[in-house]
C-alpha cells in the first residue's frame, strides 16, 4: 500500500485549472522529486495534499485513510508535515524556542497543568528541550541556538525549518523548494540532511527548480505539465525523455 496516493485530483482558480485529473503515489521510504515548468501545478499539488487548499475533485489518501480536505493541523498529527518555499519561522524568537514550539503535547500550553506544574509536565518539558537541542546540534545550528531567527541567513532558516518539522516526527515530509535562495555550501548540507532522513526510513517528497541538485538527490522524479502527470521514473529515464526536454528544458 502506498503511503500517499493522489487520485484524479483537480483544482481550479478563477477558471484556470491548476490540477487536471492528476494521479500519483508515493511508497513508504521513497525519496521523490517533483519538477516541471512554472505553472505546472507543483505547489498546488502540495497545497491540496497538505490541506492548505481543498481540491475541487479527486482524493488524497494517506497511510490508507482518505484525508481529502483535512486541515494541516490534523494531517500533522497524522504524520504528514510540509515546509514552504518562504520559511515561516517566528522571527522574534530564538532558534531554540522556534524548534521547541513545534513540539506537540506540551502540557504547559493548557491552563491547569501550567498552574499546577505537575511532574508529568516537567518531564515532558525536559523531553522537548532535549529533543530540540539534539536537532539543533544535528543541523549545525548550536552556535546560533540563542540567536533570533530574524538574524539567520536564508540557508540557516531552511535548516531551522527542517529541524522544526522533525520535532513532529513525521512519516511523510513534503519539502517545497528547500534550496531556494541558499548558497552552494548550505545546499549541500541540506541535501545531506534530507538523504540522512530518508536513509533512516522517512518518506520525503521534494519540489525543486534547481534541476542538478534535485536529480542528484532523489531516486525518482515526477514531472508535471499543465496540472497533469507528464513522466514518472528514475532521474536518468526522466531526463532522457523528449517530452521533458521539450516541456521543462525548452527543447
Amino acid at each position: 500500500m502506498s503511503l500517499l496516493a493522489v487520485e484524479d485530483l483537480t483544482k481550479e482558480f478563477g477558471g484556470l485549472r491548476a490540477l487536471d485529473g492528476l494521479s500519483v503515489s508515493v511508497d513508504r521510504g521513497d525519496l521523490v522529486g517533483v519538477m516541471g515548468p512554472n505553472g505546472a501545478g507543483k505547489t498546488t499539488l502540495f497545497n491540496c495534499v497538505s490541506g492548505i487548499v481543498r481540491p475541487d475533485g479527486g482524493a488524497v489518501t494517506f497511510d490508507g485513510t482518505d484525508v481529502t480536505g483535512n486541515s494541516p493541523e490534523a494531517l500533522a498529527r497524522a504524520g504528514m508535515i510540509r515546509t514552504f518555499q518562504l520559511t515561516r519561522e517566528l522571527r522574534t524568537m530564538t532558534v531554540r524556542d522556534n524548534v521547541r514550539l513545534a513540539a506537540t503535547d506540551q502540557p504547559g500550553e493548557r491552563t491547569l497543568p501550567a498552574l499546577l506544574r505537575t511532574d508529568a509536565m516537567e518531564s515532558r518539558e525536559r523531553e522537548v528541550d532535549e529533543r530540540a537541542d539534539e536537532l539543533i546540534e544535528a543541523f549545525e545550528l548550536a552556535h546560533l541556538a540563542d540567536e533570533y531567527s530574524a538574524n539567520l541567513s536564508g540557508g540557516q532558516r531552511k535548516l531551522l525549518e527542517l529541524a522544526r518539522a522533525l520535532m513532529l516526527d513525521p512519516e511523510l515530509l513534503l519539502l517545497d523548494e528547500p534550496f531556494a535562495g541558499v548558497n552552494p555550501t548550505l545546499t549541500r548540507d541540506i541535501a545531506d540532511r534530507i538523504r540522512e532522513l530518508n536513509s533512516e526510513g522517512m518518506t520525503v517528497v521534494v519540489i525543486e527548480h534547481e534541476l542538478e541538485t534535485l536529480t542528484d538527490l532523489v531516486d525518482r522524479l515526477v514531472v508535471l505539465q499543465q496540472g497533469q502527470l507528464l513522466v514518472d521514473g528514475s532521474p536518468e529515464t526522466v531526463l532522457d525523455d523528449e517530452r521533458v526536454v521539450e516541456a521543462y528544458l525548452g527543447g
